[in-house]
């Protein structure tokens, strides 16, 4: 109003137009300058919070690495069974903390867009991912049947939805202990003899915080990203599941 004031009465501008428009300049003016003093310090805020978070990674691994590298010379020395199985222990502990290493780190990787995409041997990666799950489920049966599939992905993001698939088929399989992996014409089956599920909880399994048992642990999110990563990388995802009979999922990659 004092601007407005001082234009009619002092300045005596008498268009309308020109008057209209000069208030409209001050308050985008007025805007900006609100905005900036709003924003940067939150943009100073979530650049500390990623520095801090690349330091802390960075300094994670370390740690990881010297335990690992000590436990395999004394395992060495070690001659007692019991002993050996607690060496065991540790070390597929070091290797879930690694694991999660590695999930930081490609998430923040994520965040700046610097993901490699690479040639990857799906059989192969899958074999492993398996691999390193048969310590934490030793009572699960595995049961592979893969044929020689070679992809262009993003590998390591790769990696984090085949565990997340085989950790929810073990997850709602606790009456049956075999699950079936398949690997033909491009097409990934991961198949449980599990609880499965109705038409209804299949049309929510991709909501955040969504489980379909609520005895289950973990947060829910898991298929919510793994949906992500598909839709991002061309994945066609698919789920076929029926009470008391189990769950398929199904990813359709593109062939190269």
């Amino acid at each position: 109003m004092s601007v407005l004031y001082y234009f009619l009465e002092i300045v005596k501008i008498e268009n309308l137009f020109i008057l209209l428009f000069i208030l409209l300049g001050l308050i985008i003016f007025a805007g900006v300058i609100i905005s900036k003093l709003s924003v940067d310090p939150l943009f100073e805020y979530v650049n500390n919070l990623q520095n801090l978070s690349k330091e802390t990674l960075h300094e994670l691994n370390l740690p990881i690495s010297t335990i690992m590298t000590n436990m395999h010379m004394l395992r060495k020395n070690i001659e007692s069974e019991k002993d050996l199985k607690r060496a065991f222990r540790i070390e597929s502990a070091c290797n879930m903390l690694q694991q999660r290493y590695n999930e930081l780190d490609y998430m923040i990787k994520l965040q700046s867009s610097n993901i490699k995409y690479e040639a990857v041997e799906l059989d192969r990666l899958l074999k492993s991912r398996v691999e390193f799950l048969k310590p934490i489920y030793p009572h699960v049966e595995f049961n592979l049947i893969l044929t020689s599939t070679q992809i262009n992905n993003d590998k390591v993001g790769l990696s984090k939805v085949i565990d997340n698939l085989i950790d929810n088929a073990v997850k709602y399989s606790t009456n049956n202990t075999n699950l079936d992996i398949s690997l033909h014409d491009y097409e990934l089956r991961i198949q449980d003899y599990g609880c499965g599920m109705d038409e209804v909880e299949l049309l929510k399994i991709f909501d955040n915080y969504y489980q379909s048992n609520d005895k289950m642990q973990g947060f829910g999110i898991g298929l919510s990203m793994v949906k992500r990563f598909c839709d991002t990388n061309g994945i066609l995802l698919n789920f076929k599941s029926k009470p008391d009979i189990g769950t398929t999922v199904i990813l359709k990659f593109k062939e190269e």
